[in-house]
């Protein structure tokens, strides 16, 4: 299951409007470690449907995202609930870690 891309308008009603609880993954298309996340992500997204929403932002395309959050280097994974920002993640990471994460907001 593919992620679903986020610009800039997106992302205001997504995760600020919605507020469910959601991880965004800033990558660029021709970095190595984020082509082995982002699979990842994936995969893991339908083990989620329904409960957790699972968005990807191309950080070539979406340049005011990677400052409003201050972002260095892709990979980032950033997690939401309610529209509050609950915790990062960077770089090359293990599935564990993410569905820890997730875990810690959905309880």
């Amino acid at each position: 299951m593919s992620l679903q891309q986020l610009n800039a308008n997106d992302f205001e009603e997504i995760i600020y409007d919605n507020g469910e609880p959601c991880l965004v993954v800033f990558s660029r298309k021709n970095c190595h470690v984020c082509k082995e996340v982002v699979p990842m992500l994936e995969e893991l997204s339908a083990k989620y449907e329904g409960k957790f929403g699972f968005y990807s932002v191309d950080v070539e395309e979406e340049k005011n995202l990677i400052q409003r959050f201050s972002l260095r280097g892709v990979p980032q994974i950033i997690f939401f609930n309610d529209g509050q920002l609950q915790g990062k993640l960077s770089g090359s990471v293990e599935e564990e870690d993410v569905e820890e994460k997730i875990a810690e907001i959905i309880g």
